[in-house]
């Protein structure tokens, strides 16, 4: 694991345009000076010594003690962790959802028995017997990616190639098609890479998860996180520490996680709304709708939604998971594997690999083992819910549907939209439903 914090530079013309570049700190120390007086930018930075900035800081205000936390909004910071695994980069986004980023795509990417972490860093027991199920999980991500790969080949149609398309692109669509569906059988404990966005608060806030968790890879990315947040927020990094309260929240998780094995449903979708005091007019806030990203009316904007599944794959998770609006809601408990069997005629004989995965993750989870989590393969079920308003949801709807759309994404959204289409019929055919771009 290396976590690497990069920070930024002005470029040439915004030096030869004689704007001052400012560490973070400053930055921060700039903006905040803002709230306590109406002196102006140029009178502020007048008092900065451009080549004492750590002094400049001091010399506009006390950093910690100026007022309240939210001063640390003001400190951008760019951090790139690599060699994580799967798992941990979904609870990085989870736990930052102001945050922008990006993430190694099992979607474009090849990856074998290389990338799998070591166990014994993983807070895992039964190494030995880990690996071999690991093995036989990569064994059939191989032999479905071959299979998918086949079938790309046999039956062009089923890629869904737009006509025109150059060869070069529809390869790389034949590829995609059979990535998107072998890519259940990785474990999560595979390594991919990370990078995120979002102020040396927000980082404070993740180094204070991090370091409050059970699990050791948690740990030490919450240390090397802290590391390398020091470099441009050496102020802060006094709050990123373990906290008592966090680490009983997350003990508290787990004994919920245990509560609801056996519980959870497999596959169904639900779609609650809350509409706003007063006339709404949806089809009004829809008359400008033109594109995803177009204006939305104001009653939309005031409706409440809570839209969500019984049953999600993990692989799919990964994605949902980084809408930044509103909250989620993901109890790690394995309910079901999917493994794109009903995309085939054929028999895929490789299911009961998955389903033994969430099994055993069961067990362990049962038994209070937090590393259970390392069991599951991206094709592992688990329930995801999402409370959002109603302009957020329909924005997700769109984008997660049509040609450019990972295609369990477009049934899982299209699932959502059918309940809201029951709730709100004047919508249909105003709704943006299958626009996504062609990849």
């Amino acid at each position: 694991m290396k976590v690497t914090h990069v920070p930024l530079r002005p470029t040439k013309e915004a030096s030869a345009s004689g704007r001052q570049a400012l560490t973070p700190e400053l930055l921060a120390a700039v903006g905040a000076r803002y709230s306590r007086s109406n002196e102006g930018l140029d009178t502020i930075l007048a008092k900065i010594d451009p080549e004492n900035s750590d002094k400049s800081v001091d010399a506009i205000f006390k950093f910690v003690d100026y007022g309240h936390a939210s001063i640390g909004d003001l400190v951008p910071v760019a951090m790139f962790i690599d060699g994580i695994s799967m798992w941990l980069a979904y609870e990085l986004f989870r736990i930052s959802p102001t945050a922008g980023g990006q993430e190694s795509s099992t979607r474009y990417i090849k990856l074998d028995e290389a990338g799998l972490l070591v166990p014994e860093e993983l807070g895992i027991e039964d190494g030995d017997a880990w690996r071999g199920r690991m093995g036989a999980a990569f064994s059939a991500y191989r032999e479905a990616l071959a299979f998918w790969e086949q079938v790309a080949l046999d039956e062009p149609e089923r890629v869904r190639i737009p006509f025109g398309v150059n060869e070069k692109a529809a390869a790389r669509m034949r590829r995609n098609f059979a990535f998107d569906r072998a890519r259940y059988f990785l474990p999560v404990a595979v390594r991919t890479n990370a990078m995120l966005v979002q102020s040396a608060r927000a980082w404070v806030g993740v180094c204070q998860h991090l370091l409050s968790h059970p699990l050791p890879e948690a740990v030490r990315c919450g240390e090397r996180i802290r590391e390398e947040l020091g470099l441009s927020a050496p102020r802060l990094i006094k709050h990123a520490k373990k906290l008592e309260s966090m680490a009983a929240g997350h003990a508290a998780e787990l004994t919920n996680a245990q509560r609801l094995v056996g519980t959870v449903g497999t596959g169904a979708a639900a779609l609650d709304v809350m509409l706003p005091s007063g006339p709404v007019d949806f089809v009004t806030d829809l008359a400008q709708h033109d594109n995803r990203y177009a204006y939305l009316g104001e009653g939309l904007r005031r409706t409440a939604v809570r839209f969500a599944w019984d049953g999600v794959a993990f692989a799919e998770i990964r994605d949902l998971n980084r809408h930044r609006t509103g909250t989620k809601y993901c109890p790690l408990v394995p309910v079901g594997f999917y493994a794109a069997q009903d995309e085939s005629s054929s028999t895929t004989p490789w299911q009961p690999v998955g389903e033994s995965a969430g099994t055993r993750a069961n067990e362990k989870l049962i038994a209070g083992d937090p590393a259970y989590l390392y069991e599951a393969l991206l094709g592992t079920q688990f329930p995801f819910e999402h409370t959002t308003t109603a302009d957020k949801f329909l924005y997700e709807a769109e984008l997660r549907t049509g040609t450019g759309a990972h295609y369990r994404y477009a049934n899982h959204l299209r699932d959502v939209l059918a309940l809201w289409y029951a709730k709100f019929p004047q919508t249909r055919g105003l709704v943006l439903e299958g626009s996504a771009e062609p990849e």
